[in-house]
């Protein structure tokens, strides 16, 4: 498709697209032959290789509690679902499993929760600093939802690098109808820009696929996210969970997913692309898919396995039952056979150098 090829060809060049040549591009997604797909996903590897090579950044995953005091309609931690068997993990129990990780090389430990008032700031600093005092030489991100500034400053100071805070929707309307009332994009998109300013290297992103999104939804994403420049950008295929009001909503799909991988590369060269444990979830070779649309990111598990069954935000999540060990020497095969290898490195934003902005 002719008209196809040249958007890719411009927003390759170019970065970015006016709104509407990105709602022509992305309204054509449902009817590209396969050749115009490996067109795009050629342009995003080539734009990948670019920046980064074909170096995979590892980031050891520790999700340490499910207790979750929001009720989003999407997520299957969400505070009414009651059948969920809750688990919070000790600092001793982070801890080890950070050493864990460190020993099998990873270079970035991955704090993620529900937002649990359980942990105190005082709590979630110790752990940082716990994890910075032991290994010096890695990164450690935040993924625990959305906090005071406050909170954020005394995270920083105590040694976190990155904080991930998915924005899941910049349209203010769909927002709505994903969320309950307390809760509002215009603090979601606050947070977002106080972790700017503090110094954090930051991720959004976004949901495929959720319900009543439309094309318009993707053109306001893509928009708040050129605003924001994080430095990270997660996204991942709606997936219902049983337990949810929207349990029989279809899923997100694998072509979705990989295409906006792709414009999100080429809009974002520099930007740290995960290839997420949803998008194997809906494929099993979803996540060497994602990277040959232009991620560089994997997250192996670091969990304990007791608890990893209990973590599950939407149905079917992949994983849940492997080692540590086994969970990442399993993602350098995957990877050396396509013809990427995982690093041993901190895996830093292009702008950043040692865990801050240079």
């Amino acid at each position: 498709m002719q008209e196809f090829r040249e958007l890719a060809d411009k927003l390759n060049r170019e970065n970015d697209l006016t709104r509407e040549e990105f709602l022509s591009m992305i309204s054509m997604r449902g009817d590209l032959a396969k050749e115009d797909r490996d067109y795009l996903y050629g342009l995003a590897r080539e734009k990948a290789d670019s920046v980064y090579g074909k170096d995979i950044y590892l980031r050891g995953l520790i999700e340490f509690t499910n207790f979750c005091r929001n009720n989003c309609l999407y997520c299957g931690l969400r505070r009414d679902n009651r059948n969920v068997n809750r688990y919070r993990l000790t600092k001793e129990q982070i801890l080890e499993c950070a050493d864990r990780g460190y020993d099998l090389n990873f270079r970035t430990i991955v704090l993620q929760g529900g937002e649990d008032l359980h942990y105190s700031d005082a709590e979630i600093c110790e752990i940082v600093s716990g994890i910075k005092e032991l290994h010096p030489d890695c990164a450690v991100t935040l993924s625990i939802g959305e906090k005071s500034r406050k909170s954020y400053e005394e995270y920083f100071r105590a040694g976190a690098d990155r904080y991930l805070l998915r924005h899941e929707t910049a349209n203010e309307e769909h927002y709505g109808r994903l969320h309950p009332s307390e809760l509002s994009m215009k603090n979601r998109m606050q947070c977002l820009y106080d972790l700017k300013e503090i110094g954090y290297q930051v991720g959004a992103g976004f949901m495929v696929g959720s319900p009543y999104q439309t094309e318009d939804c993707y053109a306001d994403d893509f928009a708040f996210l050129h605003e924001l420049q994080p430095e990270m950008i997660g996204i991942g295929p709606f997936i219902p969970h049983h337990e949810t009001p929207f349990k029989d909503e279809k899923k997100g799909t694998l072509e979705d997913t990989l295409f906006f991988l792709a414009v999100l590369r080429l809009s974002f060269p520099d930007a740290l692309l995960p290839a997420t444990t949803a998008l194997g979830t809906i494929h099993p070779l979803g996540r060497e898919m994602g990277i040959q649309a232009g991620a560089n990111v994997i997250m192996p598990n670091l969990s304990p396995v007791s608890v990893r069954k209990d973590y599950l935000l939407y149905d079917g999540k992949i994983c849940t039952g492997d080692e540590a060990a086994e969970c990442r020497h399993c993602m350098e095969l995957r990877m050396e056979k396509i013809g990427y290898h995982v690093v041993t490195a901190r895996g830093d934003h292009a702008r950043f150098v040692e865990g801050r902005l240079h």
